[in-house]
């Protein structure tokens, strides 16, 4: 049902293809940001990033 309907509404048109297109990017970096920064608070102290300090200094 939502496909039969969005088809006419979203899709249809170029212009509006475009600008659904551009949106849902929008819409979809902002989880996208805070999945990435949870991850990286609950990796803390494994990455390479926080441990790259301690195998420059022994060299």
């Amino acid at each position: 049902m939502f496909t039969v309907m969005s088809y006419p509404l979203l899709f249809q048109r170029t212009s509006t293809f475009a600008l659904t297109i551009a949106m849902g990017a929008l819409f979809l970096q902002q989880p996208q940001t805070k999945v990435c920064v949870l991850s990286t608070n609950i990796k803390e102290g494994k990455l390479w990033k926080h441990i790259k300090h301690e195998s420059e200094n022994n060299e």
